[in-house]
């Protein structure tokens, strides 16, 4: 699906639901309409949809408005340059006078709100958000292959990332080798912050590296994904340096089973609580589960979380096109912990697609 098919659903949707004007302001947002990719920080971006005046309107900073020009399939593009207020830049370009606005009411902040309720002084506000994660929601053949070449990129640095561990090193090193290979291999950049945790920092399912030090016997903790063409990788491996207790053994076993658990369990037609449920279950069943307290997994495409969230209490149905993660842990505070995780895409037949392909057995390194 192209953009421009893309954006006529959206249109189509405004029709439907009567909706004057709409404004897109989330950059991955901008990006999945437009093809036009920008990281605005503090300046305003837009796309904006006039249905009273006919016209669809690209907003930018001034500095990215060339590259707009050449990225994005909209051709009315306006520059706001940093002395200028956007507002009133916005105010002097669309129809104002409106009943009903669009906006993403999950991401627009109090101050952009309250100034949209300036322009818009007689307008009702109205979510289109759901609208629009319901579009992404569903991959097109396209977007899992700009997923599939951001996989590949990040197992790359795996198989020559792990070449790189040696005793001594500090996590915050290790990060640094990942992520100077990950531009190495044709990454645009790290889709989130590279995790690497050794040892009992492995029991922290989101932590920060830093000035620990590897030694035998410690856990290594690595998860990391990359951004390739505006799509996103992510994936977890769980090593451990030089020699394995055996109850390091029993934890990675049992964290993979529930791994490979979730994963057979994804299909179209179900509830998304089934694959966590699958997953989980396995943990449960050999008494862990106090040391696994999240969902077993989240969306990924132009964002690295996004729709849809595999939890327990998701009864919402798995469709034909989503792609997700299965990534359950078990993790023990002052001990390590153990998370193995892969992307999963359901294809055109609703069966599941593992996009994932790096080893998933227990390698002592």
């Amino acid at each position: 699906m192209t953009v421009n098919e893309r954006l006529n659903q959206l249109q189509s949707y405004l029709e439907k639901q009567n909706v004057d004007i709409a404004l897109i302001t989330t950059p991955a947002n901008v990006f999945y309409y437009t093809g036009f990719q920008c990281e605005p920080h503090e300046r305003f971006l837009a796309l904006v949809v006039d249905r009273k005046m006919e016209k669809t309107t690209l907003f930018v900073p001034a500095l990215d408005k060339d590259m707009a020009q050449q990225q994005s399939s909209i051709t009315n593009i306006i520059g706001i340059s940093d002395e200028q207020s956007p507002f009133d830049v916005l105010q002097d370009n669309v129809a104002t006078d409106v009943q009903t606005v669009g906006i993403e009411m999950k991401t627009m902040n109090v101050f952009q709100y309250n100034h949209m309720q300036s322009v818009f002084s007689n307008a009702t506000f109205t979510d289109v958000q759901p609208q629009v994660n319901r579009q992404r929601l569903v991959k097109s053949k396209e977007e899992i292959d700009y997923m599939v070449e951001a996989v590949h990129i990040i197992e790359k640095v795996y198989e020559e990332g792990i070449k790189k561990v040696k005793e001594g090193m500090t996590e915050a090193e290790l990060v640094a080798e990942l992520e100077y290979l990950m531009r190495k291999f044709g990454a645009d950049g790290p889709s989130f912050s590279t995790i690497a945790l050794f040892g009992e920092n492995a029991a922290l399912p989101h932590g920060a590296p830093g000035s620990r030090k590897l030694k035998k016997g410690d856990f290594i903790l690595i998860d990391m994904g990359v951004i390739k063409d505006g799509y996103c990788s992510d994936m977890t491996r769980t090593f451990v340096f030089q020699e394995a207790s055996e109850k390091q053994k029993e934890i990675y076993n049992i964290v993979l089973e529930a791994t490979n658990a979730g994963i057979d369990a994804v299909k179209a037609g179900v509830p998304l609580k089934t694959f966590d449920i699958a997953s989980r279950n396995v943990i449960k069943e050999k008494g862990y589960d106090a040391y696994f307290n999240n969902r077993v997994g989240h969306g990924l495409g132009i964002d690295v979380h996004e729709e849809p969230s595999i939890h327990e209490n998701n009864e919402e149905i798995a469709e034909k096109g989503y792609v997700f993660t299965i990534e359950p842990g078990i993790y023990i505070p002052d001990f390590g912990g153990v998370r193995i995780e892969d992307e999963v895409y359901i294809n055109e037949k609703g069966d599941v697609e593992v996009l994932t392909s790096f080893p998933k057995e227990l390698q002592i390194i």
